[in-house]
């Protein structure tokens, strides 16, 4: 079970939309969970990533050197 709470002007869209297209809100918040859950993971990893990346105090190398190393430069 999930409740959340949401900005008055957001759950207003959210009930017009309901009620114009005979689906419940359960329904478009969860669909909306779905459409966008992994690119929210993405996004956190990706963070997690560069911040222990950072941590580290390894250099980066130029994406024109890794590109010319793996053959990719034009």
């Amino acid at each position: 079970m999930l409740a959340i709470r949401l900005p008055p002007e957001i759950e207003s869209r959210l009930t017009a939309l309901a009620a114009r297209t005979g689906r419940t809100k359960t329904f478009y918040a969860r669909q909306a969970i779905l459409a966008h859950l992994e690119d929210l993971e993405d996004a956190y990893l990706a963070q997690a990533e560069y911040e222990a990346f950072r941590a580290s105090g390894q250099k980066a190398i130029p994406g024109e050197d890794v590109e010319r190393e793996l053959g990719l430069a034009d």
